[in-house]
């Protein structure tokens, strides 16, 4: 992380941080479709106790990168809802 020297170069920063976050959730979206193809159900396509793995997951990692879990689960609780309503779309195509 650089040290930034006015708000604009933080803007700057974060602007860049934000194009990035985009991207990932992009490729993350095509993965999320290729699963709804694997998967014979709706329940399937939910999937409570991969979700709550997900969480756990991204709750250590924010610890270990000091950031607030609770701020990082509410993020992804959000994200993997909206995923989870592409990939039903996704799987009622297919059925």
């Amino acid at each position: 992380m650089t040290e930034c020297k006015s708000i604009d170069e933080v803007r700057e920063n974060i602007d860049s941080i934000d194009r990035e976050i985009v991207r990932l959730l992009s490729e993350r979206r095509r993965y999320v479709k290729q699963a709804a193809g694997f998967k014979k159900t709706r329940e399937d396509v939910r999937a409570p106790k991969r979700v709550e793995e997900v969480i756990a997951k991204v709750r250590t990692l924010a610890s270990e990168r000091e950031i607030d879990p609770d701020i990082v689960e509410k993020v992804y609780r959000t994200m993997i809802a909206c995923f989870i309503e592409c990939e039903m779309k996704e799987h009622d195509k297919s059925q």
